[in-house]
This record gives structure tokens, sequence and C-alpha cells, in this order.
């Protein structure tokens, strides 16, 4: 395993509840389950500071989110073309890291860098 791939799966770690997003086919059942539910999808570049912040933020205030959402992480280095289609499908633009919140197959909230928070994030959901 070499250096890249540590990091990638150290920075991976953390919340049990992230789905992982690594397949553009996955957006598809995302639409389908966002009808009766929430669908949060958190991009994230393994490589960068900024990203692994606001993943850690997310994580260390994880009990302020409700448990009753999809929560999906996707690893930008791997799947950028995801992300593009994420921005196509849903009419947001690219950021890293970036949260957008799917419901009812619409975009209802997206933010981006240090705005990541899951108490932002909980107040947006309800």
């Amino acid at each position: 395993m070499g250096f890249l791939d540590r990091l990638k799966a150290s920075q991976a770690t953390g919340v049990e509840s992230w789905k992982t997003l690594e397949d553009i086919s996955q957006l598809d059942q995302i639409s389908k389950d966002s009808i009766s539910k929430t669908v949060v999808l958190f991009k994230h570049s393994v490589t960068c500071g900024i990203s692994a912040g606001a993943k850690n933020r997310l994580e260390s205030q994880w009990d302020l989110v409700k448990t009753d959402i999809d929560f999906y992480y996707l690893d930008l280095l791997s799947h950028r073309d995801i992300s593009s289609a994420i921005a196509d499908r849903w009419g947001v633009r690219h950021q890293s890291p970036q949260i957008v919140v799917i419901k009812d197959d619409k975009a209802i909230y997206n933010t981006s860098h240090g705005s990541i928070s899951a108490s932002d994030l909980e107040s947006k959901v309800k």
C-alpha cells in the first residue's frame, strides 16, 4: 500500500454511518431514496487539509445530526466524474469540500469549505 493509499484509508475512517459513493449509477438510487428521506452527499478531497477539517468537524459533532438521513461520502480524487454528475443532475456548482442535501430529488441546500458544520446541516434538514 503506497503513501496515497494509506492517507486515503486513514482519512476515510470515522463515522460508521457513511455510505461510500463510488459508482455513478448510485445517483439514480439516491434520487429515489430522496423522495422518502433526506440524503446528504459529502464531497471530500482526501489530500486537502480544508476538506479533512470539514470532515472532522462533521464527525466530531455527529450527535447533532438526525440518524434517519442517508449520508454518502465521495472521494473526489477517485471519482471526479460522479462529482460532475452531481453538479449537472442537481444544479449545484462543484466545490470541494462540499455538502449537498437532496430531498424530493432536489438539492435543497449546499455549502462548502469552512461553512460545513453538523449544527448548520441539522438546521437545514429539519
